[in-house]
């Protein structure tokens, strides 16, 4: 009977937490972005002109305008060089770096993530994400060789592994990045989707 109700609990506790903190992610982005940008916009503007949600409408509106300026060449090159620059600063820089790369991975105009592969190793077949396909691009000591850069995440976010494969041990596999992530994070527990 304990054993019944505990596991009853934890499915539930399983359905509703992703939900759950979907839900309060979104509400803690609404409301700093309402408490940032709505203390600046009422120093800007009479009482009488503004409401509330207004703060939350001006943060929507600035990510917006920053996602446009950085369409522009000399705009991204004012970036890279301020990035440039916190990568210089001893502790700012590993945790910039890493978000960063995190938030890179997601990016739209991400470039080499959009191919997901089967790697084989040791008779092991493992999916994994080219990052560096252009031996050019490789570091000189690897250039020489017919291989590719793959990344090959841990389940449940625990980290993972950057590998040199050669070609001849990489396969296409017939999943979105979207999916594969998924499958590789919780260990294949959901499945492919469509399945």
């Amino acid at each position: 009977m304990f054993k019944l109700i505990s596991k009853t609990l934890l499915t539930g506790f399983i359905t509703l937490l992703p939900i759950l903190l979907t839900i309060y992610l979104l509400y803690w982005i609404a409301v700093s972005s309402e408490q940032v940008m709505g203390s600046a916009l009422r120093w800007l503007l009479p009482d009488a002109a503004y409401f509330p949600g207004m703060g939350m409408l001006a943060g929507l509106v600035v990510v917006f305008f920053v996602g446009l300026l950085m369409n522009a060449y000399l705009v991204r090159r004012l970036f890279a060089l301020g990035e440039q620059i916190l990568y210089q600063l001893p502790l700012i820089k590993t945790v910039y770096r890493a978000l960063r790369d995190l938030f890179d991975f997601f990016s739209p105009k991400k470039e080499g993530y959009d191919q997901v592969v089967t790697v084989s190793i040791n008779d092991m077949e493992m999916i994994g994400f080219i990052t560096q396909a252009e031996p050019s691009r490789l570091p000189e000591s690897f250039q020489e060789r017919d291989s590719v850069l793959v990344y090959i995440p841990m389940s449940y976010m625990i980290g993972g592994f950057t590998v040199l494969v050669p070609r001849k041990d990489v396969s296409p596999c017939k999943m979105s990045v979207e999916e594969a992530m998924r499958f590789v994070l919780t260990a294949g527990i959901t499945g492919k989707q469509g399945a």
